[in-house]
């Protein structure tokens, strides 16, 4: 009866072990990264391809941004969403370049935590400020609050025409 204890317990060790996130081997953001060029074209691009602008604000030290990337790439149906209808780029702040100038100018989104999320139009104009911590689930993400998140700040959404009376 111990041996089976003992291995049981092992087994759910290692798959714990499995399953933990890596944040050595996190490498989304860009701290040496001209970001206000890069979201210039980013902004440039989502405007020629008629979607709007995701831009996730964290680092690479940070857990739930790795999650956070982790979570949508992972979802088919949200990846879907996002794909379809935004152009994503990954703003730094890490003690190596915390991007002051860029966060001041997008009302200071840092005041909610990391990750944070910008939602820009294809003229770069801010949409939308989303505290990332309303999303989550656990140590994970809620999938139905992600995709409305994300269905909520399509272009179509914003569309006046979506909402002309019959």
């Amino acid at each position: 009866m111990m041996k089976k204890c003992i291995l049981a317990l092992s087994i759910f060790i290692c798959a714990s072990a499995a399953q933990a996130q890596d944040l050595s081997k996190f490498n989304l953001y860009k701290p040496d990264e001209d970001a206000e060029k890069a979201i210039a074209k980013t902004v440039k691009d989502a405007k020629a391809a008629g979607k709007q602008v995701f831009i996730q604000i964290g680092g690479n030290w940070c857990i739930w941004c790795l999650r956070f990337n982790d979570f949508v790439k992972t979802d088919k149906s949200i990846d879907s969403i996002v794909n379809q209808n935004y152009i994503v780029y990954h703003l730094n702040y890490s003690k190596e370049n915390s991007n002051s100038k860029l966060l001041a100018k997008y009302g200071f989104p840092q005041r909610f935590g990391f990750p944070v999320f910008l939602v820009l139009d294809g003229n770069g104009k801010l949409l939308h400020t989303q505290n990332s911590s309303y999303l989550e689930s656990g140590k994970t993400y809620d999938a139905d609050k992600v995709k409305g998140f994300f269905l909520d700040w399509t272009k179509k959404s914003l569309d006046p025409a979506e909402y002309k009376e019959k």
